[in-house]
């Protein structure tokens, strides 16, 4: 049985201030030296939804969990007869004006590097660079045995090669590229074993629910955080530690913690300034500010 991700945290304290101003966040992206941390909030405008913002996917849905993926064939079969429907819907997604605010400060050489929890690729589309996927990435997948990776195009060719009357149609894209399919239509879905050894399980190289973050990637970017003057959060409840604790981390260092995001965040104690709106109209204003 798949245990339900977070999807909302019990915080005690009274809620804290927000702003629609940007007028802080000017004057500490203004001096440079800022590490950028997104989530889910910056690709909405792409089509994709986040997880836990009122129209966010876990309030109807319970993604794919380690467990259940590595557990069973028909766990497996379930999460790519839907994803592979849903790759259609991530692979078409084009980058909106958040993302590439966020390519002009870089440009600019306002930023020490970005961080981001999606999976997406927005960013890099967009026109970032260097981007850590702290999450990994839905393009690329790897071998559980070999642990060869390889382009998630590659896989799509493969399984429609091997499910050529696959019937599957998408009525909601979910962040992690799933969608909602009948249990009898995923039940016809064939699968396919690595290209390499011919005999590994694929599994899409991104982090899934119960699953740990390579410690390498934690400690680059923790590196990052100190690396910088400020933390800049975009698109982020914060609601799980994957992100959190580099909020925390700027923090303790007595960095500026900003958060612009649509409603509070489970990091708004930590942060300088919290301001709420829409990502793409906020960061045009602030790369216009700049």
């Amino acid at each position: 049985m798949r245990t339900r991700p977070t999807l909302t945290w019990t915080d005690p304290g009274a809620e804290l201030p927000r702003t629609t101003s940007l007028t802080e966040v000017v004057d500490v992206v203004g001096r440079g030296r800022v590490a950028v941390l997104s989530g889910a909030g910056i690709s909405t405008e792409s089509g994709i939804p986040d997880y836990r913002g009122d129209g966010g996917s876990l309030r109807r849905h319970t993604p794919m969990t380690y467990d259940d993926f590595v557990a069973t064939e028909h766990g497996r079969r379930r999460y790519w007869a839907r994803s592979h429907v849903g790759w259609r819907t991530i692979a078409r997604a084009a980058p909106n004006d958040g993302h590439r605010a966020v390519a002009e400060l870089q440009k600019r050489g306002l930023l020490t590097g970005v961080i981001t929890q999606n999976v997406d690729g927005l960013h890099q589309a967009g026109g970032a660079t260097d981007v850590i996927e702290l999450h990994g990435s839905l393009d690329r997948v790897i071998c559980l045995g070999c642990r060869e990776t390889s382009a998630r195009d590659e896989l799509d060719r493969r399984l429609h090669a091997v499910n050529p009357d696959f019937g599957g149609v998408a009525t909601r894209i979910n962040p992690d590229g799933d969608v909602e399919l009948d249990e009898q239509v995923v039940a016809g879905f064939s699968l396919v074993d690595c290209g390499g050894c011919e005999q590994g399980v694929l599994k899409p190289d991104v982090v899934f629910f119960g699953e740990n973050v390579p410690r390498p990637r934690v400690e680059q970017c923790y590196q990052l955080v100190d690396d910088s003057d400020a933390l800049l959060v975009l698109g982020s409840s914060l609601t799980v530690m994957s992100g959190l604790r580099f909020v925390r981390h700027a923090a303790r260092a007595g960095k500026p913690v900003l958060i612009i995001n649509k409603g509070r965040t489970r990091g708004d104690k930590e942060a300088t300034v919290r301001v709420d709106r829409p990502l793409g109209q906020a960061l045009t204003e602030l790369v216009g500010s700049v």
